[in-house]
């Protein structure tokens, strides 16, 4: 996995297909997340473009796409319970995938030992 300096995460899958949630310390400093907005399925996006919005009890953020790409899949799951975003926000809480035209990338962005360091 790759990590973001917005908090987000990032897991290579088959065929140039790149899975984003956030982090569990992004989660953490949220709150109880109350609402999940994702992007529709097909949408091209580029890099740094406000994709998803997110409401907590503490504050509404955007996520924004950390890669050039197509929207292949959403999590519907966390429409439908937004909480799913706080119980296992680097698991089954992702938020959507992206099929991106080379991998690489996302060799910019930090490891599991460097984002670590740099939440402190």
């Amino acid at each position: 996995m790759k990590f973001t300096e917005e908090h987000e995460w990032l897991r290579p899958e088959e065929d140039n297909i790149v899975t984003v949630g956030i982090t569990a310390h992004a989660a953490e400093q949220l709150g109880d997340v109350v609402f999940v907005e994702l992007p529709d399925v097909g949408t091209t996006v580029s890099k740094d473009d406000e994709v998803v919005v997110i409401e907590s009890v503490k504050a509404a953020s955007d996520i924004l796409a950390p890669v050039d790409g197509e929207i292949v899949e959403v999590n519907d799951a966390i429409v439908d319970d937004p909480s799913k975003v706080n119980d296992d926000p680097e698991g089954d809480a992702w938020f959507f995938k992206v099929q991106v035209e080379d991998l690489s990338t996302l060799d910019e962005y930090m490891d599991e030992a460097a984002y670590k360091d740099f939440i402190g």
